[in-house]
């Protein structure tokens, strides 16, 4: 069927006859693209001069970010769009560039409320809790801001702490602690400040909040459940006293209105731990990484990093009580992949995963940190 438009000329010529354009201006180039091949090899070029390799990952995928920035001059964007893409690429490159000074302490993001008064049970157990992570080795981020947010920095002092703060109307300073040092970083948007928060932390502690420690409670379960972050120990702690039972009204919340409606699966409540004991929260957080290390994935295959090789008949226990995550094949242990380049010397625990029952994920973690290893 051949489409009639309803605007037609209305004396169309019956031939069309060449005409003389001798005098006419030249005709314009057509307009260069991101992803001709002059366009990309000039880009590679410019990524050498600025310090980049040839021919590496690394050098793909600026490319790449280069390539999508430049596509959105055809696309038209209008200012207000790339204002927000451009200033969340700066915050993330920047707090990056922050955090990579301090690759190799673990790290802790603790939430909580920013009204919590300094001598509430919460803030005290928040001090507590972070100070003895420091004790541990460990780093703390936080918001920045007062309440459980600065308590979260006056446990470990401010050489054991980061601020990830948000500029908002009515909060336009750090907490003392924090302020003027140089690894307190602040955010135009929440997102960018929520993706730092749990893409540096080995650990997520949560004390009593608001809507916004909810929101960010929530999203690390989400993440963490699904499968689009890496497992992490989840905890839910709060002071000893008597105002003490949030955290327990937030457990019967997931069990009566989610579990119950089948919204979450059985093992999904087990994805975070409740406890009104500092030391507890943190023997919790630092049993996590007993002999667990890290995980990733090559192709469909979950990989285990851990500390130390489990005994045989360690992992036929875990072949027997976690097939249900086995897509195929069995659970085995070996060394690394050809396509890892980090960690190399760690045995690994190895399967073809479901992608499916995170919840399950978190106890196989914490089985494997029961079982004996090879001396």
């Amino acid at each position: 069927m051949t489409f009639e438009p309803h605007r037609q000329e209305l004396d169309p010529p019956e031939k069309i006859h060449p005409e003389d354009e001798s005098a006419a201006p030249p005709e314009q180039e057509v307009q260069k693209r991101a992803e001709f091949p002059d366009v990309q090899k000039e880009i590679v070029d410019l990524i050498v001069r600025c310090g980049g390799s040839p021919d590496t990952f690394d050098t793909t995928l600026v490319r790449e970010l280069i390539t999508t920035a430049l596509k959105l001059i055809p696309d038209g964007r209008d200012t207000g769009e790339l204002k927000l893409m451009t200033a969340a690429m700066k915050e993330l490159r920047y707090a990056y560039r922050v955090f990579g000074a301090y690759p190799e302490p673990h790290k802790v993001t603790i939430f909580g409320s920013a009204r919590t008064p300094e001598d509430h049970p919460d803030y005290l157990a928040a001090v507590e809790f972070s100070r003895l992570m420091a004790q541990a080795g460990w780093m703390s981020i936080t918001g920045a801001g007062d309440g459980i947010m600065k308590a979260g920095h006056e446990g470990p002092g401010r050489e054991a702490s980061f601020g990830v703060a948000i500029r908002l109307p009515f909060e336009t300073t750090a907490n003392e602690v924090i302020i003027d040092d140089e690894k307190l970083i602040h955010f135009k948007y929440f997102f960018t400040r929520k993706l730092i928060f749990l893409s540096q932390a080995e650990a997520v502690v949560c004390f009593p909040g608001g809507f916004g420690t909810m929101d960010e409670a929530f999203e690390t379960l989400t993440l963490v459940q699904t499968g689009k972050a890496s497992m992490i120990p989840i905890v839910m702690v709060e002071g000893d006293g008597p105002t003490a039972g949030y955290w327990d009204g937030f457990r019967r919340f997931i069990e009566d209105e989610l579990l119950s409606r089948g919204w979450v699966s059985p093992e999904d409540p087990g994805l975070f731990y409740i406890t009104r004991s500092p030391e507890d929260a943190a023997a919790h957080v630092l049993q996590f990484y007993k002999n667990y290390h890290s995980s990733r994935y090559v192709r469909d295959d979950l990989v285990i990093r851990i500390k130390h090789r489990l005994t045989d008949d360690a992992v036929e226990i875990l072949n027997n009580e976690f097939s249900e995550l086995v897509k195929s094949g069995r659970i085995h242990q070996r060394g690394p992949y050809s396509v890892e380049k980090d960690h190399l010397d760690l045995p690994r625990l190895a399967f073809t995963h479901t992608r499916r029952h995170f919840g399950l994920i978190r106890r196989l973690i914490d089985r494997i940190n029961e079982l004996p290893t090879v001396e």
